[in-house]
């Protein structure tokens, strides 16, 4: 189950998020393709956050270029799916230059987080994860019954189910903090941690944004849904013939 589009169409051209989804593609190309296990390992150790690394006060610039690589297609395609569907209305809403500053932001404490457990680890961290964790984390703010659809695969079967966007980021949340509590701290894999931080990071960011807009004031004008008329998605009936009985 995963979310393919929302139903919040933006107001302007996301120039920041297209920007960062092709820099986040052009650098796994680079970086992944047709690299070895060994340029893949030297890769990032080099530009992924080691927090032992930075504990000793080196490779303060892998703050920022873990955001821009990853670690398999699944990963690049997933980080950069969500960035599409919640990235367009943050930006739409903050504006570029703000937008950008708040994606960074998220990220670092993203990073933080998941340093915090275990400052001296020598996993390095990669991927945009973080950062667009705060993107949703300021999209359920601001948009928590915005309405968003989701494709459930089960086996051969495929099905759209149209949800809020509470539930399908509440519950993304919750399956990153209970994986983070199993999961030990030396442990490498998914940085569940660097998730949830990102993702309260990108929250309490938005609140000043959200305050000015009336707070729970907004929420009761708008109740929860985008402030303007959602895009609706024709379904197309299926061109495979049928045998009629």
């Amino acid at each position: 189950m995963f979310p393919i589009r929302d139903h919040n169409p933006s107001g302007r051209t996301p120039y920041v998020t297209l920007a960062l989804i092709a820099l986040n593609v052009i650098v796994f190309l680079a970086t992944y393709v047709s690299a070895s296990d060994w340029d893949l390992a030297r890769t990032y150790a080099t530009w992924g956050m080691v927090p032992g690394r930075l504990m000793a006060g080196q490779g303060y610039e892998t703050l920022i270029t873990h955001m821009f690589l990853h670690g398999g297609w699944m990963h690049i395609l997933g980080n950069m799916l969500f960035l599409w569907i919640f990235g367009d209305n943050l930006e739409d809403l903050l504006g570029h230059v703000r937008f950008l500053l708040f994606y960074l932001v998220s990220g670092l404490a993203a990073a933080a987080l998941q340093i915090a457990p275990d400052p001296m680890s020598p996993v390095p961290m990669v991927g945009a994860s973080g950062a667009i964790a705060g993107v949703m984390g300021g999209y359920l703010l601001m948009f928590p019954k915005a309405r968003v659809d989701v494709l459930v695969i089960i086996i051969i079967f495929f099905r759209i189910f149209t949800l809020p966007a509470w539930v399908i980021l509440g519950l993304w949340l919750g399956i990153q903090v209970f994986s983070g509590l199993a999961t030990p701290t030396d442990a490498g894999g998914v940085a569940y941690w660097a998730h949830v931080g990102g993702f309260a990071a990108g929250l309490a960011l938005m609140v000043p944004v959200w305050r000015r807009r009336g707070a729970q004031g907004y929420w009761q004008e708008t109740q929860g849904q985008p402030p303007h008329a959602e895009a609706r998605y024709p379904l197309s009936r299926s061109s495979i013939p049928r045998v009629r009985r």
